[in-house]
């Protein structure tokens, strides 16, 4: 366990002490921009590499029991995920492609629910299994992906507030990190026909599909009945 330890401290490292900090600024000056994306991208593999392996060989604790309805929500709660991903991956967001001109458009469809689609879908999956599973190594393994990924919120806005203050402003002003609070404050309202089916119907399939090959694939069920 103290290899995996390590190893979600490494990670968790990589992108809040690096990615997330000043050093970034001081590394890109020194490296130049896609120099260090080269390097950033190596580490991120070397990383997640090392994670993965140092759980893989850690050993299995238990610390709790997911009982059948808790995990029927997980898998409820997992077509959020994926359905947050799926519009991520459909939506051209600027503060994923750090595009500062986009940021002067009016947000539209799931920017309206949050600037962060694709980050909250990482949110929603490790905290899935996080809670589905109950052992040390998953609390260790997913854990180190909620933290980096809820931190990546706020760092990404203050990078895109710092790149274009006056476009940032407006763009913050009608946008929320947290799902439905701009909505829910009255700043932006919800319009589905914004984010359209193909969002729908990816995330849905990809939903399906995992719980198809996730005891093949894992070797576990993610259904209770499994």
């Amino acid at each position: 366990m103290a290899w995996l330890t390590v190893a979600a401290l490494v990670w968790i490292g990589v992108h809040i002490g690096i990615a997330g900090s000043r050093l970034r600024r001081v590394l890109a000056r020194r490296l130049g921009e896609m120099g260090f994306r080269a390097a950033f991208s190596l580490l991120s593999v070397l990383a997640i590499g090392f994670l993965v392996s140092a759980y893989n060989h850690a050993p299995f604790v238990l610390l709790w029991a997911a009982p059948a309805w808790l995990r029927w929500v997980l898998v409820g709660i997992m077509l959020a995920a994926f359905l947050l991903f799926a519009a991520s991956i459909l939506t051209r967001n600027p503060t994923l492609v750090g595009e500062e001109s986009a940021l002067r458009q009016t947000p539209h469809g799931m920017l309206r629910v949050t600037r962060h689609p694709m980050l909250w879908s990482f949110v929603l999956w490790a905290a899935v299994h996080v809670l589905g599973n109950g052992d040390t190594a998953s609390l260790l393994f997913f854990g180190a992906f909620l933290v980096t990924a809820l931190a990546g919120m706020p760092s990404i806005d203050a990078k895109m507030a710092e790149r274009d203050p006056e476009g940032w402003r407006g763009f913050a002003a009608v946008t929320s990190i947290v799902p439905f609070g701009a909505i829910a404050g009255g700043r932006t309202r919800f319009v589905p026909e914004e984010i359209g089916w193909w969002p729908v119907i990816v995330g849905v399939v990809l939903w399906g599909l995992t719980l198809w090959a996730h005891p093949r694939l894992i070797g576990v069920s993610a259904l209770p009945m499994g």
